[in-house]
């Protein structure tokens, strides 16, 4: 029997250098009147301009404009309540959601819970939320989570230590806007973090049992993008050309996982973000060349095929060396660009690690799609790795 696979996106993308100017043209895409707005941003989002760039195009359409920088790096489920009740009392038009992939996420959410009679806790999980929500723009600040393009969102649930997804078709965006100057003042530290976290989606889509020829497309073409520039976006940040290429290659990475999900890097990570408050994308950058070692048997030809996207001379090997070269070069960008290797780092103890292992355990959406099954031993194993 053929394995049946499918994809869905944001309905309209708007890309390019300076492509936010063009927002108050592009509402007409929505498909509603809009008389009244909602940003949903952070406070540097304001310092830096760009929230105001948005006001005034809008403003300048007669439409009302409210702002809210209340979301937490890492929002928690108490968090995306509380801002919800802030704005709950007025009717918007569309919200706007400007920042990385907390912004994002929580614009999202915000959007769903605007329209169906939920809480935030009743739409975990898979095609929970009943009713499509308000229209959204969403407007990433960071080249990492392609949160602009997906249909989940991550919420951080503090009393479990953990993080959990909501995944509905009812989440994906109106419009979404990729201007690459918005990040070219990305610290070098998040561009690291979240460009590993965009790589991690592409490769863990690549190889997810789920794989398959439309997510394929757009993981390779998001690895050789990511590839060409991670380092010089990292060691050049005002590289309009690096910036681009990320802005883009994180996009197609949210698309990979949007049709094949991402794997057991994924599932390890969420307990270091929920527990440790440890950056997802550090996490991610952490475990991916150790799990990628603990799948290799299963993955070797797989990974021989994303040597050349990566930029590795492929002539004269064969697909175990090849495959080889893959993590060595993964390794090698953990070093230049300055991501922490160790666990212990973050106040991570040995004696935990069963306890956070049994929460990565649970994470099955995503251990399902792992190539290899992992008992609890297993996933132990590979964090004391990173101790």
């Amino acid at each position: 029997m053929q394995t049946i696979y499918q994809f869905q996106t944001a309905q309209n993308i708007v890309a390019g250098p300076d492509s936010l100017q063009l927002l108050g043209e592009k509402l007409n895409l929505l498909g509603v009147e809009v008389t009244s707005a909602l940003i949903i941003t952070q406070p540097p989002m304001v310092d830096m301009g760009f929230v105001e760039q948005i006001v005034s195009q809008l403003s300048a359409k007669g439409i009302s404009v409210d702002t809210n920088t209340n979301i937490l790096p890492e929002p928690t489920l108490e968090n995306i309540e509380q801002v919800f009740e802030a704005t709950a009392n007025k009717n918007y038009d569309v919200l706007i959601g400007i920042g990385g992939g907390s912004v994002l996420d929580t614009t999202k959410i915000l959007s769903v819970l605007r329209t169906n009679d939920a809480s935030v806790e009743q739409l975990l999980g898979t095609d929970l939320v009943p009713k499509p929500g308000v229209p959204t723009i969403l407007i990433p600040t960071t080249s990492g989570t392609g949160a602009e393009v997906t249909p989940n969102a991550i919420v951080t649930l503090p009393d479990q230590e953990l993080k959990i997804g909501i995944v509905s078709k009812y989440l994906l965006p109106t419009l979404v806007i990729l201007d690459p100057v918005l990040t070219l003042k990305l610290p070098k530290p998040i561009t690291a973090a979240t460009g590993m976290d965009a790589f991690t989606h592409s490769i863990e889509s690549f190889i997810s049992t789920k794989a398959n020829p439309i997510s394929d497309m757009f993981a390779l073409e998001s690895i050789r993008l990511i590839s060409s520039s991670i380092v010089e976006a990292y060691q050049n940040g005002e590289s309009i050309e690096a910036r681009e290429k990320m802005l883009v290659g994180s996009m197609y990475g949210g698309m990979a996982l949007t049709s094949a999900g991402t794997a057991a890097v994924h599932a390890l990570a969420y307990p270091l973000g929920g527990k440790y408050k440890i950056p997802h994308g550090v996490a991610n950058s952490m475990l991916l060349p150790h799990v990628m070692k603990y799948n290799m048997d299963a993955i070797t030809d797989r990974l021989a095929l994303v040597a050349e996207p990566m930029g590795i001379s492929v002539q004269g090997l064969s697909n175990s060396q090849l495959a080889e070269k893959v993590v060595e070069k993964i390794i090698e960008w953990t070093s230049v660009l300055e991501i922490p290797q160790d666990l212990k780092n973050y106040g991570v103890k040995e004696e935990e690690l069963p306890e956070i292992s049994v929460s990565a355990s649970q994470v099955t959406r995503l251990l399902n799609n792992n190539p290899k099954k992992l008992s609890l031993a297993d996933i132990e194993a590979i964090y004391r790795q990173l101790l």
